[in-house]
């Protein structure tokens, strides 16, 4: 590739529909819209046959041979988003967002058009900027990271969106479900900022996307603002108080939930007896080894995001 070529890499979930057959039209109109702005494109396809370690260092490879670092695509929900910025991270290779999920938090928060075309634009005629990431050992988490009943609720909203189709009301009814079958607290000690917390918890959860906090109403939402943990414990595991609790959540009022309760910190540590713990990433689940230790990375992700400025 020549030195002044812009590359642009697509990074696509094969589950996300993006290039799909019946969408042709589209697509070639999106490669046409890029090519005019003088970037030079491939496309990689996320599958679950897919290397991915190994397709992002080719990725990689092809951006940082010219002196244009150009720009990564990720087409997808925030999931896809999730392993895309992971690599991407401290690199001077900026992440363009393809918004094709169901929220699109990371979007949204952002300010990017939930439009594709509109999002193209955005990667091609945007500014950088530079937001932060929080971390949980070796993985990362946009939006938010969470144990207990709440990956419980990503496995069964899965199953429903296979039956009736990605709908936001899944994430509701697959969590009335759950509440209505399982109940179980898990015994952890949670560090915050140092402090040390015996805790018996039926969900634990980490928030690093201020629109999704504010979408809940927790006031902690002002914290992953300026680049804190922010995390919300419940106290209560019996059947009629989770109940409420997701009441309340409906309502916008989950602040108000009895036995539940947020916080902000620089760093936290969860440890358990179990040496294995199943934790949702940005909706996706991964069993991890304990101690869990939270933390933020500054600034540490260069995103394109339209003319504006944005807090994040």
């Amino acid at each position: 590739m020549a030195p002044d070529v812009k590359p642009l890499s697509i990074i696509y979930n094969q589950k996300s529909g993006f290039h799909a057959a019946q969408q042709d039209e589209e697509y070639e109109r999106l490669m046409t819209f890029w090519t005019q702005y003088g970037f030079e494109i491939q496309v990689f396809e996320l599958s679950s046959q897919t290397d991915f370690d190994a397709m992002m260092r080719t990725v990689l490879a092809r951006h940082q041979q010219t002196e244009s670092r150009g720009v990564v695509v990720a087409a997808g929900g925030d999931g896809t988003l999730n392993a895309v910025a992971k690599k991407l991270m401290h690199t001077d290779i900026p992440m363009g967002i393809i918004p094709l999920g169901t929220f699109n938090y990371v979007a949204r928060v952002l300010n990017i058009p939930l439009d594709v075309f509109e999002a193209a634009e955005v990667i091609a005629t945007g500014a950088i900027q530079k937001v932060h990431i929080a971390t949980i050992n070796d993985q990362i988490y946009l939006n938010n990271a969470s144990l207990g009943l709440y990956p419980l609720f990503i496995k069964k909203r899965e199953r429903f969106n296979q039956h009736f189709g990605r709908l936001p009301l899944n994430a509701y009814t697959s969590a009335l479900d759950v509440l209505l079958r399982e109940h179980k607290s898990l015994k952890l000690s949670v560090s915050v900022d140092g402090e040390k917390y015996p805790v018996a918890t039926p969900l634990i959860f980490f928030g690093n996307n201020q629109l999704q906090l504010s979408d809940m109403k927790l006031r902690i939402a002002e914290c992953a603002a300026n680049g804190k943990l922010a995390g919300v414990v419940v106290a209560k595991s019996d059947r009629f108080s989770l109940l409420q609790m997701l009441w309340k959540l409906i309502q916008g009022k989950i602040d108000q939930a009895s036995g539940v309760y947020s916080f902000c910190a620089e760093h936290i540590l969860v440890e358990c007896k179990k040496p294995q713990l199943t934790v949702a990433l940005d909706g996706e689940l991964k069993e991890m080894q304990t101690p869990l230790k939270f933390a933020v990375e500054k600034s540490a992700l260069k995103v394109m995001v339209p003319n504006v400025i944005t807090s994040v």
